[in-house]
């Protein structure tokens, strides 16, 4: 095979395998509602996704049998050509034949892995996590005309594969779930910082999002010494007068060096000073669910909105009372994880 066929040959092979590269990683990160959407209004393309997407068990084996094909046509084609380039060179240059031959065969192994991880593998897959709808509108029209023509070879491979997994245990999936856990998302979030295709202030701050909701309460504690509260028998000036000095609005009732029993408004003061009523503050308080140190972020927002309260007691594994937390700081944490 002369080189300029060879190398011909060669660019075309590096091209299908990206592209095959390309379309599994696209079917895999698109969302598929946005596919859906735009197939809605009409784009075949899109439709063909979805299509892709619907069956991709069956799509994943036809991209890893081009990835495959490609692979092969490399090691067959394009490094015995390089390499039968390289060795006249070499002889002329004083080198025995077998000398020859082995450094040609390693400097073309070298150069053709090197294109294949390159060209072949690293670049698509970044372009189509980059761009995952468009990826998986440009390529699914010709990647399921592929899949068409193989689906026979396809569907074989893929039930003996099923066979294999249904031996083990594992229940085998055609399609993509839409919801993501996190563990998914932490782990394409790390891949898209190691390509560089996200900032490292916005890799921490997704990071540290993802993490949020399942991080335990122990740095958004307010400590019980710091604890704002008032007796049960506290009039509503007192409640008042305790919320202008200390600039809160939720006032926590206990006894002395006791366990706080209830949460009261300062609105509820004010009201009943209008009403000219004196009620004891006890008569205005409100539950206060409490919670334990080890509750996720997540679970103890979920805690305080079904007892529709803004604080919560936070206690220790022995059941001590360490402090207090604040729905204000639970939001912000989920909202900001920063």
């Amino acid at each position: 095979m002369n080189l300029p066929f060879g190398i011909t040959l060669t660019i075309l092979l590096l091209i299908g395998n990206g592209f095959f590269v390309a379309a599994e990683f696209a079917l895999i990160a698109a969302k598929r509602a946005r596919l859906e959407r735009a197939a809605a209004e009409g784009n075949r393309a899109a439709a063909s996704a979805v299509a892709g997407i619907r069956e991709l068990s069956l799509m994943l084996a036809g991209a890893q049998l081009g990835i495959t094909m490609c692979s092969l046509g490399l090691g067959l084609v394009s490094e015995p050509v390089i390499a039968d380039t390289l060795i006249p060179p070499f002889h002329s240059a004083g080198l025995p034949t077998a000398a020859a031959h082995a450094v040609a065969f390693v400097i073309a192994l070298s150069l053709v892995t090197f294109l294949h991880m390159v060209i072949g593998e690293m670049a698509p897959k970044s372009w189509a996590i980059a761009h995952p709808e468009r990826s998986a509108i440009l390529l699914a029209p010709p990647f399921r005309a592929f899949t068409r023509i193989v689906r026979p070879v396809l569907a074989f491979l893929n039930g003996i594969s099923n066979v294999l997994l249904r031996l083990v245990g594992v229940r085998p999936r055609d399609q993509l779930s839409i919801s993501r856990t996190p563990e998914q998302l932490g782990h394409l979030v790390e891949e898209s910082r190691r390509l560089g295709l996200i900032e490292e202030a916005d890799h921490n701050l997704l990071r540290r999002a993802l993490q949020a909701p399942h991080a335990g309460l122990a740095d958004l504690v307010i400590p019980a010494a710091d604890i704002v509260s008032v007796p049960p028998d506290a009039d509503p000036q007192t409640l008042i007068d305790t919320a202008a000095r200390t600039q809160r609005t939720r006032i926590l009732l206990r006894e002395e060096a006791g366990t706080p029993t209830g949460l009261v408004h300062v609105r509820d003061a004010y009201l009943a000073r209008a009403e000219g009523r004196c009620p004891s503050a006890a008569q205005l308080a409100h539950p206060v669910p409490a919670l334990t140190v080890d509750t996720p972020v997540a679970g103890a927002v979920a805690t305080l909105r079904s007892r529709h309260s803004q604080l919560g007691l936070v206690h220790d594994a022995d059941g001590r009372l360490i402090g207090l937390i604040s729905m204000d700081d639970l939001l912000a944490t989920l909202l900001t994880a920063a």
